[in-house]
This record gives structure tokens, C-alpha cells and sequence, in this order.
């Protein structure tokens, strides 16, 4: 009877730190795609989530057709969404990029938009006694306090696109989905683990930071509980 390989790799082992050490720059290159892509998408959703929730929250007729656009858009399947995309961004990063923030839109106007609703209209009221206007009552009284529900949001978005992104792979942009649709491919292991394990590793990381700003930043959210 042949023994086995000694070498991890050689023996195509689900845990082997070889392939860790020997693939680390190639690692290290999908990490990074893989943070940009969600970074960039998650930012660009939220620049547009935030004024579609005011226009949502100020004028009650626009509400409806806000959350059922962005309702209809997180319904389409991941693989149809790329599809319809790709007349217009072709085989690139953007259509990705493009993809997650129709994604996310649904998860941030909701948030957002709770979040607004859920501002007393007494203190709304107060603020307008004391000469605020719209724009200085949105931005010093209202997001201030909605900002808990719209953080929730923000959490949910970031850890669905960190998963999403790897769905990019199919046209070469996918971050780590890359290496495990390659190492599905090849049956490759050790390489489709330690990528799998590193999109979690990032989606639980990047959970974890957004809750730490989330109670930096809403310090009376702590004095409440306590």
C-alpha cells in the first residue's frame, strides 16, 4: 500500500496551512478586491438611500413608490440581476459594484426611513420653536436620531454584500468568490475553505466595527439600557 503524501497540499487536505503560506499574496490581492467592492457598494447606497428616505419621509405619496422599487429590486435573483446589468457595465467591477447597491437600497431606505418616522414630532415641533429650518432640522435633529435604526440597517447591508460579492466571480470580480469558484472547480480543498472561511472572518469583523460606531455614536442609546 503507497503511504500518503506528507505535504497537505499534495494530499488536497480541507485545513492546510501550506496553501496558507505558498498562496498568501494571492490571498491577500482577494481580501482586498473583496473589501472594495463591498466597501464602495455599501457607501454608494447609502448616499443614495439617505435623501430617497427623506423624500419618503416629507412627502407621504413618494413613500409607496420608493419602498416598492427598492422591494422589487431586492426580489430579482443575484444571477438575473448581473444579467440585466451587463448590457451596460459589461464583464467589470461596476457591474458588481452596480448589483450590490441596488441590493442594499432596500435594506438602507427602510432603516432610514423607520428611523425618521420614529422621531417624536414633539421634539420636531421643539426644534421648529427654537428657529430650526428644514435642513438644519434634518441634519442636527432628525438623522441624529435615527441614526440607530438606520446603523441596524447599514449592519444587515454590509454583511449581505460582503456574501454577495463573491456571486461577482462568475465575471471575474468576486473577491475571494474567485477562489472558491476556481477551488470548486478543481476540487481544490484547502483553497475553497480558507476562502470561504475568510468571507466570514470579514463579514463578522466588519459587524462587529459597525456596532462599535453604532455606540460610539449614539451614546444615549447606552444611558437608555443602563
Amino acid at each position: 500500500m503507497t503511504a500518503p503524501p506528507e505535504d497537505c497540499l499534495a494530499r488536497n487536505d480541507w485545513i492546510c496551512g501550506a496553501y496558507v503560506s505558498t498562496r498568501s499574496e494571492i490571498l491577500t490581492d482577494a481580501v482586498v478586491q473583496h473589501l472594495q467592492l463591498t466597501g464602495v457598494s455599501v457607501v454608494l447606497a447609502l448616499v443614495l438611500a439617505l435623501p430617497l428616505a427623506v423624500v419618503a419621509r416629507r412627502w407621504r405619496w413618494a413613500a409607496g413608490p420608493v419602498l416598492g422599487i427598492t422591494t422589487v429590486l431586492y426580489t430579482i435573483p443575484a444571477l438575473a440581476m448581473f444579467s440585466l446589468l451587463l448590457p451596460v457595465y459589461g464583464l467589470s467591477a461596476a457591474l458588481v459594484v452596480a448589483g450590490l447597491v441596488l441590493y442594499s437600497l432596500t435594506l438602507l431606505v427602510r432603516n432610514v426611513l423607520a428611523g425618521l418616522r420614529a422621531v417624536p414630532e414633539e421634539t420636531r415641533q421643539a426644534a421648529r420653536g427654537l428657529g430650526y429650518g428644514p435642513i438644519r432640522l434634518l441634519l442636527t435633529v432628525e438623522l441624529p436620531l435615527a441614526l440607530p435604526a438606520a446603523m441596524a440597517g447599514l449592519r444587515i447591508a454590509t454583511v449581505s454584500a460582503v456574501s454577495l460579492v463573491t456571486i461577482g466571480a462568475i465575471v471575474g470580480h468576486g473577491g475571494l468568490g474567485n477562489l472558491i469558484y476556481s477551488g470548486m472547480n478543481t476540487y481544490f480543498k484547502s483553497q475553497v475553505l480558507t476562502a470561504s472561511a475568510l468571507c466570514v472572518v470579514i463579514a463578522v469583523t466588519a459587524d462587529l466595527l459597525l456596532l462599535g460606531a453604532q455606540r460610539l455614536l449614539t451614546p444615549w442609546t447606552r444611558a437608555q439600557a443602563a
